[in-house]
């Protein structure tokens, strides 16, 4: 009776495990970049939230300004800040398309126009949020 694994038994081994391992690492990336564009949909959509019930609260005439690097709310007349975080390209997200700004009414509607989408992508994960004139989003 012998103790222990031949040198054969061990890369053989490793062999499987590698083989297991290049199989399923793309897969796991693929996951990791769909997980953080769903998030960084998930911030645009409660900013977006946010800032109605700001200009709700306020009643006031409130901006959400979505940029790559920021998302920030703002008082349209004094331009007092409410609130700033930072935008999709913290997460490795791409944000395409230029900056964009959204102003909601005292009522809680956006104003002029306000239609707008956002689409984000990294990897082969996309996903687009699209805000109505209304208020309404919609993910795709």
């Amino acid at each position: 009776m012998r103790r222990g694994q031949s040198l054969l038994e061990l890369l053989l081994a490793i062999a499987i495990s590698s083989l297991i391992m290049g199989i399923s690492l793309p897969r796991l990336a693929a996951a990791r970049d769909r997980l953080m564009v769903d998030e960084q949909v998930r911030r645009i959509v409660s900013a977006h939230r946010r800032a109605r019930m700001a200009a709700i609260l306020q009643s006031q005439e409130v901006v959400l300004s979505v940029a790559a690097d920021t998302l920030s709310i703002r008082i349209e007349e004094g331009h007092e800040t409410l609130w700033l975080e930072e935008g999709p390209s913290f997460g490795g997200v791409e944000l395409t398309g230029g900056p964009k700004q959204i102003t909601f009414s005292p009522i809680g509607v956006t104003t002029g126009v306000s239609n707008a989408s956002f689409s984000l992508s990294r990897g082969q994960a996309l996903r687009t949020v699209i805000a109505s004139r209304l208020g309404r989003l919609r993910i795709q």
